[in-house]
């Protein structure tokens, strides 16, 4: 049965191909979800994983997709949203996930050991524009995607937007009137936010705040900020970020994240708000 009604949705998980090796495909992670009682969100920082999705959920499996404004997968532009859009089908019960670009400016240090998914992909090569023009204002494209979220059954999510690019975005979705808006890993190093950040933005209408197990498992963020996080925002997204070869499994990072939900001190319902009725939530038609 393909809904949201799930023990666990994830939104945020890598599944090959992508620019990286990874874990599963998207079928193999549309089994293992299926096997915990979950959803899955699939990303690949290549650019669309809706016909994937799709072909996903016609083997009766609970998966949905994404696609990533990088310049490899056509840039920043709303004939990209819309193809992705009619790609994902009618079918899902979960909106397509709508990432702004994540190869942007330098490259982050990274604990992550990486092995590139084909030999003659070169990432320096398709590292783009950041969202921002040189006046601090969000570029044009940008902004124009923002427009066609509007009007789409999609969920528009930050990327690898930082502090800044984070909430000039955020004022132009105010501005739009913006349905749906996900920050994405919103106080990863990278990102910048604090939860003061996200206090402020509580009353935001439309704005989920996502924080992965990947950020507590790389040790960039522990379990008491999981719980600041929490605490600061009314709709915490609690996602994995996983699919590398060398991090947990699906179940294994349940079974993980039980321990980091007691030592942020969080309520069962907290912990279920996080990580099923919120996602739920964003996703929802």
């Amino acid at each position: 049965m393909c809904d949201l009604a799930r023990r666990v949705v994830d939104v945020h998980y890598h599944a090959g191909p992508d620019l990286y090796r990874r874990r599963l495909t998207t079928g193999g992670a549309g089994r293992a979800y299926a096997g915990i009682d979950g959803w899955v969100v699939i990303k690949s920082h290549l650019g669309c994983t809706a016909a994937s999705a799709w072909e996903a959920r016609q083997e009766g499996l609970p998966v949905s997709g994404t696609v990533v404004l990088n310049d490899l997968a056509g840039g920043v532009h709303p004939r990209v949203v819309e193809q992705a859009v009619y790609t994902h089908g009618q079918d899902s019960p979960a909106r397509l996930v709508v990432h702004l670009p994540t190869l942007v400016g330098p490259a982050h240090p990274s604990r992550l050991h990486r092995q590139p998914f084909h030999p003659l992909l070169d990432t320096e090569r398709w590292r783009g524009e950041r969202v921002l023009d040189d006046t601090g204002q969000l570029r044009r494209p940008v902004r124009e995607v923002l427009r066609a979220a509007r009007d789409l059954p999609v969920v528009l999510a930050t990327g690898h937007c930082d502090r800044e690019e984070t909430l000039r975005v955020v004022d132009e979705a105010a501005r739009l009137d913006l349905p749906r808006l996900l920050l994405t890993h919103a106080t990863h190093p990278m990102t910048g936010l604090t939860p003061a950040d996200l206090t402020r933005l509580a009353d935001a209408p439309g704005v989920y705040v996502e924080i992965t197990a990947l950020t507590l498992l790389l040790g960039h963020r522990d379990a008491g900020h999981l719980g600041d996080v929490v605490r600061a925002h009314p709709r915490v997204v609690f996602s994995s970020d996983l699919g590398q070869p060398d991090q947990p499994d699906p179940a294994r990072w349940l079974s993980l994240s039980e321990s980091w939900f007691e030592q942020a001190q969080l309520t069962p319902h907290q912990v279920h708000a996080v990580t099923a009725l919120n996602p739920a939530a964003l996703l929802a038609p």
